[in-house]
């Protein structure tokens, strides 16, 4: 008997506080990837964002080689979804749906802002086509943009401003 109660000490289970260790271990490292994961997310939705933005920049062109011009600000985006926005005939007769769905509103769910003519470039054929971006916010680091926002503030860095770095046109 006494040979078994010898046994019983031996294959003793883990302690109070060593399971709250590896409990404080696991929450930790989650933690971490967890943060480093909601960087990743707001990166994607920007992009997704500028991807969504190049679509539309790219109907507009398709629009502007139809009819001679870009839609007005009448007219605005949707003109190129909806053959009702259309205000001048000429358009309407030769108007083709130029985005596969409507895009009236961005990611983030701000409608697009667009202006047909730009008031952030030289250039009398550039438009402005921006998303107020994830703060809902104009005049804002995360407002996402078709002209470059670096050479309008006579900044040399990069594209660190949210821009597309390219203008209407």
């Amino acid at each position: 008997m006494k040979q078994r109660r010898g046994r019983n000490r031996g294959a003793r289970g883990f302690t109070l506080i060593e399971v709250m260790i590896v409990i404080l271990i696991v929450l930790a490292l989650g933690g971490l990837v967890a943060y480093n994961l909601l960087g990743t997310k707001e990166k994607a939705d920007d992009d997704l964002v500028k991807i969504d933005m190049n679509t539309l920049k790219q109907a507009l062109k398709n629009f502007r080689f139809t009819h001679n011009r870009y839609p007005t600000d009448e007219e605005g985006l949707r003109v190129l979804w909806d053959k009702e926005a259309a205000i001048d005939e000429d358009v309407q007769k030769k108007w083709t749906k130029l985005t596969e769905a409507p895009m009236a509103k961005d990611r983030y769910g701000n409608e697009w802002g667009y202006r047909q003519k730009s008031e952030h470039t030289e250039d009398e054929d550039a438009y402005d086509l921006w998303s107020y971006g994830r703060d809902k916010t104009e005049g804002t680091d995360d407002d996402i943009v078709s002209w470059d926002k670096d050479a309008e503030s006579g900044g040399t860095s990069g594209d660190s401003s949210g821009s597309t770095g390219t203008t209407g046109g």
